[in-house]
């Protein structure tokens, strides 16, 4: 794992809510979580701060000691699995295109749109037009009231590489470069917080994914190979887990 950049212990906060993304449903006890927290060395007090400041912030609600996940964030979770197992049909050549059709946008707006483009996995090609290669089968909601028109096309005979169109959308290389280094690290991976930080980092690089269809993608393309390690990484991970915590539902942690 010391070979993967960017992997460190959670924060309190990081550490519920990687959890509780990965819980179905998505609640747990505050006990619990607790437990997740001592994992990494975190007082049972800092954990009951940062369940207090999220249930204040939005990102959770409480009910009877338990502590879920808020409709927003059940939307991320939904984001993480369908990441995780993503429901792809052949493509016929069409591009998805999402024109920003208002002159000028209040920056709350501006940020909404992005996230809903990030969410949607269209990549901007320039300021104000997104786009990416209609394979994936989910609707393109979350538009309504952007001042965005959605379109269908596909490039002109003139400008027919695709997969040039691809490699300046997304960072396909670096995506590729970092699921191979994450599939080696789940080989070593032995420790619980040791797994748990990487079971996170494994789901946060499913859902970065842009899930192009093949015909776009560099040879010898990681994405299925670490969804299937990963697979085999997790049933070892949930029983383990599900032991220190002393529950017996699935847990698929994600942040």
């Amino acid at each position: 794992m010391r070979d993967v950049p960017g992997l460190r212990p959670l924060t309190a906060r990081s550490a519920v809510l990687s959890t509780l993304l990965g819980a179905h449903p998505p609640r747990l006890a505050a006990r619990g979580l607790v437990k997740v927290g001592e994992l990494f060395g975190i007082a049972e007090g800092t954990i009951r701060v940062a369940l207090s400041r999220m249930v204040a912030a939005g990102d959770l609600v409480q009910t009877d000691g338990d502590y879920a996940l808020t409709s927003r964030l059940s939307r991320r979770q939904a984001r993480q699995d369908h990441s995780r197992a993503p429901e792809i049909r052949p493509w016929s050549g069409e591009w998805e295109i999402a024109v920003v059709t208002a002159d000028r946008r209040p920056p709350a707006e501006r940020t909404a749109f992005r996230q809903a483009m990030a969410e949607l996995r269209l990549a901007e090609l320039r300021e104000g037009t997104w786009l990416r290669p209609a394979n994936l089968t989910r609707p393109l909601s979350g538009l309504d009231g952007t001042d965005c028109v959605v379109l269908l096309g596909r490039p002109a005979e003139s400008h027919s590489d695709p997969g040039a169109l691809a490699v300046a959308l997304w960072d396909l290389d670096g995506w590729a470069t970092r699921a191979r280094l994450l599939h080696a690290a789940l080989d070593e991976a032995e420790a619980l917080p040791e797994r748990f930080i990487l079971a996170a980092a494994v789901l946060r690089h499913f859902v970065a994914d842009p899930l192009l269809p093949p015909e776009l993608l560099p040879p010898d393309w990681p994405g299925d190979a670490l969804r299937a390690r990963y697979d085999d990484f997790d049933a070892t991970f949930q029983s383990v887990l599900r032991a220190h915590l002393g529950i017996e539902r699935s847990l698929d942690i994600g942040h």
